[in-house]
């Protein structure tokens, strides 16, 4: 295990019980009122399908996608966000795997993969694409969800008047790993690894996906009577928190 991964793994092992705390079993308020809708919306029909939850944390989202009757291997690099997922979801199958690897899932045996917030905090983006498209299916479908590498939050300044900074410490264009100190109730740093849009897309492409869609979640008028307050409605009217991508595994 590489010294960055074994980093990343230590810091959401420390953090297992907060994130529970954080997301819940509907998630946090940015992914159900954001980026969940457009990624139940990219996925389309689940019922009876195979699915892989690919950095499922501590598992709202692999219970989400159960109740909606998929059938769902949830995996986790973090023995402690695992423990936590099955003392919640004790019926669902959740494993410690890397998703740099995957290395309990077979070649071809999932119609769909979800990977949500999670590649951003992966050190070696090619080898999880890579994984993801050895685990589809011919056609299979995977949506993956990551913070938007434009408008890093954890560098973030908000104003009284509304207006938002960001202060960039490093180039845009180069691939670097970052740190953010602990916010709400977190007790450590966050590990992240920045990378531009456009590498993302060339992962992807390298990997043989078909980019289908890319989107970037905004909260819908339909929902804004949802929004705790109106600091969080504003937040989502106006700043693009995340970046989400629909990738088609070719039939042939």
């Amino acid at each position: 295990m590489t010294d960055s991964l074994n980093d990343v793994r230590k810091s959401w092992d420390s953090k297992a019980d907060d994130w529970q705390k954080q997301v819940g079993d509907q998630g946090d308020w940015n992914r159900r009122l954001n980026s969940d809708p457009v990624l139940f919306e990219l996925l389309g029909r689940v019922r009876n399908r195979d699915i892989l939850d690919a950095g499922c944390g501590t598992g709202y989202l692999s219970n989400r996608l159960t109740e909606m009757g998929a059938d769902v291997i949830g995996v986790d690099l973090s023995p402690e966000m695992i423990r936590t997922a099955r003392h919640h979801y004790p019926d669902l199958d959740f494993r410690v795997d890397d998703c740099q690897s995957l290395s309990t899932i077979e070649d071809g045996d999932m119609d769909l993969v979800v990977s949500n917030y999670v590649l951003m905090d992966t050190p070696n983006l090619s080898e999880a694409v890579q994984a993801m498209y050895r685990a589809l299916r011919p056609a299979g479908i995977a949506v993956v969800v990551v913070s938007h590498p434009c408008f890093p939050q954890g560098v973030a300044d908000v104003h009284p008047d509304g207006t938002v900074s960001y202060h960039w410490k490093h180039s845009y264009y180069e691939q670097s790993q970052q740190k953010d100190p602990p916010w709400k109730h977190f007790k450590s740093d966050f590990i992240w690894f920045h990378r531009p849009v456009e590498d993302y897309w060339k992962a992807f492409r390298t990997a043989g996906f078909r980019v289908e869609e890319l989107r970037e979640p905004r909260i819908t008028p339909d929902q804004y009577h949802l929004a705790p307050n109106r600091q969080v409605l504003e937040t989502y009217q106006e700043r693009p928190l995340s970046i989400v991508f629909k990738l088609m595994k070719p039939s042939r």
